[in-house]
């Protein structure tokens, strides 16, 4: 199947949207399934810590290591192949995370499922250009794709807190299976083929080197939740990961056809953008995270009320996507990617106001409205800033980058964040502070920086100089 080209797509580009855009969504939904019941797959499967980490980031290990040679694969072999060959891996590896009997079946589970939605994620991108091969057109879909992993992400933490109060956690890996078996049955009747830029070699030390060493890295980033920064299993890791990606960067330097062209990088708006989507990939995911720590663990609340807690939030996310290509034909993506920065920072800096017994309505849900409203503004203007000069011949890459950057983001960013929280709270502890306002104020502290570097980057985006890219956008 995954060599096969697909016939003619018979209905219009829209249900083919649909049906992409709903499997984008349910890649970033697999990677947040698990954080909600956590503890409970602990106790259930008697699992350490140590081990809970395994299980929680093994997705993301796998999606955001794999990501880049997932970018090339797609250039080389054709955007629909590695689609289909993507969900078929996807597919099988959900159902293996439902019945999976103990840890060590379900962190391969997990690691599978991520190297599934590597293969993917690029390869839709690359199908979503031809299926929009109009400059304009594509501008406009991207605008609207650049907000569907936050709504992924969003839609996890609704839907996760729910299932758990009233059955197994096992039964939200369906929401996956259902998704990759119908895209998989739809995908020839409504995905044009991505044709392959060419023959050309593969990197292999370069994909080697790139997935272990972001994999390396992103694994020592987080062991340092359990671990001290100077412990071995933290900057042993860490090391590793750095000489590895140094070294990728000397290959890639010296190859002929290198993974990752390094003049791929040096488009002025491409790096703003992916530096402002890993900052509103970090931002978002500690909203998710300190907010579900902070209702549940300082306020008490049950995990179905913490999940119905974000319903503003994805209402405001969801709102805001639709007018946002609106707003970037009307601007610019970079004009809007700067306000969104802005708001979003604005959000970020009232939640960094929270108190232990704050209320809702004045002290948390104004900062859980404004920054969802100013992140999709930046993700929808950072995927057109991402992707809209890159060379056809590299739509897969660009959508693995944009793809890595998100992930880097939610992942090292997430944790660095916390890790400011962790340290304010440790002090305050130490001095004799109440526990619940020690805690308090470390998730204040890491909305503060969050909110800071948000308001820093928006201003480099607004005071750069413009370039002249295609960026014409609508809503989609």
């Amino acid at each position: 199947m995954a060599g096969s080209t697909p016939p003619p797509p018979l209905d219009s580009p829209r249900a083919a949207f649909s049906l992409l855009a709903a499997v984008q969504i349910t890649l970033i939904f697999a990677l947040t399934l698990v954080t909600v019941p956590l503890p409970i797959i602990g106790r259930e499967l008697d699992v350490p810590q140590s081990g809970l980490i395994l299980i929680s980031a093994g997705y993301g290990l796998a999606f955001s290591g794999l990501l880049l040679f997932g970018g090339r694969l797609t250039d080389r072999y054709g955007g629909f192949r590695m689609f289909v060959l993507g969900l078929t891996v996807f597919l099988v590896a959900s159902v293996a995370g439902a019945v999976s009997p103990g840890f060590g079946a379900l962190v391969a589970a997990r690691f599978a499922q991520g190297a599934g939605a590597a293969l993917a994620a690029p390869a839709a991108v690359a199908v979503l250009r031809a299926l929009f091969p109009d400059p304009d057109r594509y501008g406009r879909a991207m605008a609207t794709w650049g907000g569907l992993s936050v709504i992924g992400a969003t839609a996890g933490t609704l839907l996760s807190g729910v299932v758990v109060t009233w059955v197994s956690w096992r039964w939200l890996f369906l929401v996956p299976v259902l998704v990759a078996l119908f895209g998989l049955l739809l995908a020839r009747r409504l995905l044009p083929e991505a044709s392959p830029a060419g023959r050309t070699a593969l990197d292999v030390p370069g994909g080697l080197l790139a997935t272990a060493g972001i994999s390396l890295l992103s694994y020592g980033v987080l062991a340092s939740e359990e671990h001290s920064w100077s412990a071995p299993a933290v900057l042993g890791p860490l090391t590793a990961g750095v000489v590895l990606l140094f070294a990728f960067v000397a290959v890639e330097a010296r190859v002929g056809e290198p993974l990752l062209p390094l003049g791929f990088l040096t488009d002025r708006e491409r790096v703003t953008g992916l530096v402002a989507l890993t900052l509103t990939s970090a931002g978002t995911a500690l909203t998710f995270v300190i907010i579900a720590l902070y209702l549940q663990g300082v306020r008490g609340w049950s995990p179905m009320v913490t999940s119905a807690a974000f319903l503003p939030y994805a209402v405001a996310l969801i709102g805001t996507g639709r007018v946002a290509g609106r707003l970037i034909a009307s601007l610019g993506a970079r004009r809007v990617a700067a306000v969104g920065l802005a708001i979003a920072g604005v959000g970020a800096l009232l939640l960094a106001t929270l108190e232990p017994r704050g209320g809702f309505a004045t002290g948390v849900l104004p900062g859980m409205i404004l920054l969802p409203v100013g992140a999709a503004l930046s993700f929808a203007a950072t995927a057109v800033l991402i992707t809209a000069t890159a060379p056809r011949r590299q739509t897969g890459l660009a959508g693995g980058v944009m793809n890595t950057a998100m992930e880097f983001g939610a992942s090292v960013g997430l944790v660095l964040l916390v890790t400011v929280a962790t340290s304010r709270t440790a002090h305050l502890a130490g001095d004799g502070s109440a526990q619940a306002v020690a805690t308090t104020s470390g998730y204040a502290w890491a909305f503060a920086v969050s909110g800071v570097l948000y308001l820093v980057w928006g201003g480099v985006l607004a005071l750069a100089g413009p370039r002249r890219v295609p960026e014409r956008a609508q809503a989609q």
